[in-house]
C-alpha cells in the first residue's frame, strides 16, 4: 500500500506540471502567457487532469465507496466528493458550459493527498502479523505412539485419546495430560514467566510449550480449535477487530465537512435558482463551495504532525505503530503492567551465593556450580554462568556430566562427586536445608553438594528493573492507576507490588484472564494502557485502549501492540502519554488553520454578499487555500521544538 501510494503521487506530480502551466489561473497569477496549441490547450489540460483523477485519485475514489459501505463517511469521502465536483465540473466547461475550470486545483489536491496519505504509512508501522506468528508458535508434527512404535505424523491428524512422545527439548505439540515421564517445562508462552514448570504423571501441558531436559508421554485432550493457543489465536483477532472499528479524528471532521460541502453546495444550487439566477452561475457557485470545503491543508494537518512526532518519539525510544492509540494515550487512566521481562528483567540473576559447611568459600561454591551450568541448558543456567562471568572465575574440566531428570545435574570436577540439585532433591534424600539457605517469595535456590553432602548454594531471582521504580512513581504522579497483571505466583507478585508501590495486582492468571481483566477495567470507565513483553500477553494488549509492547520480548507481542518500547524501559510510558498530549494538541490547532479558512470562504464561494458585490472568485480561493496549507505546514514544524524540550 504504502508503494502503490508513493507510485501513484510521483507519477501524478510529474503530469501535474504542465497541467499548472497551461493553467488559464496559474498564468493570470504568476502573470505570464504560455499556449501549446492555442485554443486547444483547453484539451489538453482536460486529458491530463483525466489521468490524474482517475489514476491519483482511484485510492479515495474506491475509499469513498469502501465508507459508504460501512456507513462511516470520512476524509475517502470528502476527498473523492471534492475531486469528483471538480472534475466534472471542470469537462463540462471544456465542453460548451460557460465558466472556469478546476483542473489545476483538482491536480494538486489529489497530489498533496497522496503525499499525505503516504507520509502517514511510512511513519506508522503496517499491518500486524502478530496471528500468523501465533499459528508459526505451534509444531506442526507430533510423535504418535502406535502398536509400540513411535511413528511421525502431522499434528492435526492426531485424535483425542493418543499417545504421543515429546522428546528432551522439543515443543509440546498438543494440549494434554503427561501419563508417563518427569521434566521441566517452559510456560513462558502461557504464563510469561521464565522458571520453567516442574511436570510430572498427572500434570497437564499446553500445545506449543517448551520441554526440558526429560521424556514425556503425553495423552492428548486437545487439538484443532479446541487447543488453548488456537484459543488464544481467536481473542488476539476478536480483540483487533474490535478495536478497529473506532474512528480517528480526521474522519471524524472529515465526515462533517462531506456533510456541510454536500448541505451548502446543493442548498447554493437551489436558493440561486430560486432567485432566478441563471443555472451556470448556480452551477459554478454550487462547484466552488465543494471543492474549497475540502482544503489542501486537511490533507496533510495529520500526517505531518504524525510524520513528526513518530520521528521524534523513535528516538526518544518509542516506536509508534497505531496512530490513533497514539493520539489516545493522552487519556490513559489505568496502566496494567505484566510483570516478568517489563517490570522485571525476565531472566534469572544470582542475588547471593554461599558456603554451608566450611570447606569451601563463597567463590568456589560458585565455581563448582558454574562447571556444571555450563553443560546444561536449564533457564536458570544462564543466570549462574552471567554471574561465573562477571566475577571471572576460571572454571575446572567437568567428566562424567548427567541430568538428573527434573532434579538437577551431576559430574565429576577434580576428582570429586558434585550435583547442582533443586530442594526437591534434597527433600527426597533426607538432607536438611539451613535457614539461611532457604528459598524466600522471591528467590529460587539450586544447592550444590560434594561427595553427597551439602557444600552450599546459589540463590538467583529475577530481578526488578531499575527503571521500573521511577516509572510508576512518575505514572502515579500524573494521575494514572497502576496495577499488575502476572502469571507468577501469589507470593512473587505480593513482593513486586509492595516494593514498587503498585495500585493493585493480579497473580496466577492466564492470557484469558488478563484479557477478561482489561474488559472489566473499561468497562468501569477507565482508559486502558496494557504493557507486556509475551505472548501470554496479546490478547491483552490487543483489547487495550493503548497496547504497549516491551521492546525486548516476543515478536508477538510486538506485532500485536499499538506502540512499542524500543529500550525495553517503562519509565518511556510517561513520555508516551505527554508526547500524545502535544502531539493531539498540535493536531487540533492544525485541524483549526486547516479548516478555518472555509468559515470565510464558504459563505464568500457560495454568494453571500453577492449583493455587496463581494464574490469569491477561484483565484482568491486558490490564495486562501494556500495560505492554510502553508500556516499549516509551519505549525506542523513548531512541535519539533516542543517534544524535544
Amino acid at each position: 500500500m504504502i508503494v502503490d501510494f508513493r507510485r501513484r503521487f510521483w507519477i501524478s506530480m510529474v503530469i501535474t506540471l504542465p497541467v499548472l502551466v497551461l493553467s488559464p489561473m496559474i498564468q493570470g497569477l504568476l502573470g505570464y502567457e504560455f499556449t501549446l496549441l492555442g485554443s486547444a490547450d483547453r484539451y489538453i489540460l482536460f486529458v491530463l487532469s483525466s489521468v490524474v483523477y482517475f489514476y491519483g485519485g482511484w485510492p479515495f475514489l474506491t475509499g469513498l465507496v469502501d465508507e459508504l459501505k460501512k456507513k462511516q463517511p470520512g476524509m475517502m469521502t470528502l476527498i473523492a466528493v471534492a475531486i469528483t465536483v471538480a472534475w466534472g465540473y471542470s469537462s463540462a466547461t471544456t465542453f460548451g458550459v460557460e465558466g472556469g475550470t478546476f483542473f489545476w486545483e483538482l491536480a494538486t489536491l489529489i497530489d498533496i493527498m497522496l503525499l499525505g496519505h503516504w507520509l502517514e504509512m511510512r511513519s506508522v508501522a503496517g499491518a500486524s502479523r502478530s496471528l500468523q506468528m501465533l499459528v508459526e508458535m505451534m509444531p506442526s508434527e507430533a510423535h504418535l505412539l502406535k502398536d509400540g512404535d513411535t511413528v511421525d505424523v502431522k499434528v492435526d491428524e492426531l485424535q483425542k485419546g493418543d499417545r504421543v512422545l515429546v522428546r528432551p527439548g522439543e515443543k509440546v505439540p498438543v494440549d494434554g495430560e503427561i501419563t508417563e515421564g518427569e521434566s521441566r517445562v517452559n510456560e513462558s508462552m502461557v504464563t510469561g514467566e521464565a522458571k520453567p514448570a516442574r511436570k510430572s504423571t498427572g500434570d497437564r501441558v499446553t500445545g506449543g510449550t517448551i520441554n526440558g531436559n526429560g521424556s514425556l508421554t503425553v495423552v492428548v485432550e486437545q487439538v484443532g480449535e479446541e487447543a488453548y493457543l488456537s484459543k488464544v489465536i481467536h481473542m488476539v483477532r476478536d480483540a483487533q477487530a474490535e478495536k478497529s472499528e473506532s474512528q480517528n479524528l480526521a474522519d471524524r471532521i472529515a465526515f462533517w465537512l462531506t456533510v456541510i460541502a454536500l448541505a451548502v453546495g446543493f442548498g447554493t444550487l437551489a436558493v440561486w435558482l430560486v432567485l432566478g439566477e441563471p443555472f451556470v452561475f448556480a452551477l459554478e457557485r454550487m462547484a466552488s463551495v465543494m471543492v474549497i470545503t475540502c482544503p489542501h491543508a486537511l490533507g496533510l494537518a495529520v500526517p505531518l504532525v504524525v510524520a513528526i512526532s513518530t520521528s521524534i518519539s523513535a528516538r526518544n525510544g518509542l516506536l509508534i505503530r497505531n496512530r490513533t492509540a497514539f493520539e489516545n494515550s493522552r487519556k490513559i487512566s489505568l496502566l496494567a503492567f505484566d510483570k516478568t521481562g517489563t517490570l522485571t528483567k525476565g531472566n534469572f540473576a544470582v542475588t547471593r551465593s554461599g558456603s554451608l559447611d566450611g570447606s569451601l568459600n563463597d567463590k568456589q561454591i560458585l565455581r563448582l556450580a558454574g562447571a556444571l551450568e555450563n553443560q546444561s541448558e536449564h533457564p536458570l543456567a544462564a543466570g549462574i554462568m552471567e554471574k561465573i562471568k562477571e566475577e571471572k572465575i576460571d572454571l575446572p574440566k567437568v567428566e562424567d556430566f548427567n541430568a538428573i531428570t527434573g532434579q538437577g545435574v551431576e559430574a565429576r570436577v577434580e576428582n570429586r562427586k558434585i550435583r547442582v540439585v533443586g530442594p526437591g532433591y534434597l527433600k527426597d534424600h533426607h538432607i536438611g536445608i539451613p535457614e539461611e539457605a532457604k528459598e524466600n517469595e522471591r528467590e529460587t535456590v539450586v544447592y550444590v553438594l560434594m561427595e553427597d553432602q551439602l557444600a552450599g548454594f546459589v540463590a538467583m531471582a529475577d530481578e526488578i528493573r531499575e527503571e521500573s521504580y521511577e516509572a510508576v512513581r512518575i505514572l502515579k504522579e500524573i494521575g494514572m492507576k497502576v496495577v499488575m497483571m502476572t502469571g507468577d505466583n501469589e507470593k512473587v507478585a505480593s513482593s513486586v507490588s509492595k516494593e514498587l508501590g503498585l495500585d493493585a495486582y493480579y497473580a496466577g492468571i492466564r492470557p484469558d484472564q488478563k484479557l477478561k481483566k482489561v474488559k472489566e477495567f473499561r468497562e468501569k470507565g477507565e482508559f486502558v494502557a496494557m504493557t507486556g513483553d509475551g505472548i501470554n500477553d496479546a490478547p491483552a494488549l490487543a483489547a487495550a485502549d493503548v497496547g504497549i509492547a516491551v521492546g525486548s520480548g516476543t515478536d508477538v507481542a510486538a506485532e500485536t501492540a499499538d506502540i512499542i518500547l524500543v529500550h525495553s524501559n517503562p519509565a518511556d510510558i510517561a513520555s508516551l502519554v505527554l508526547f500524545g498530549r502535544e502531539t493531539y494538541r498540535k493536531m487540533i490547532q492544525n485541524f483549526v488553520w486547516a479548516t478555518g479558512y472555509n468559515v470565510v470562504a464558504i459563505p464568500l464561494a457560495a454568494g453571500a454578499l453577492y449583493g455587496a458585490g463581494i464574490l469569491i472568485s477561484p483565484a482568491l480561493g486558490a490564495v486562501l487555500m494556500s495560505a492554510s496549507t502553508l500556516i499549516v505546514a509551519l505549525n506542523a514544524q513548531l512541535l519539533r521544538r516542543k517534544l524535544r524540550r
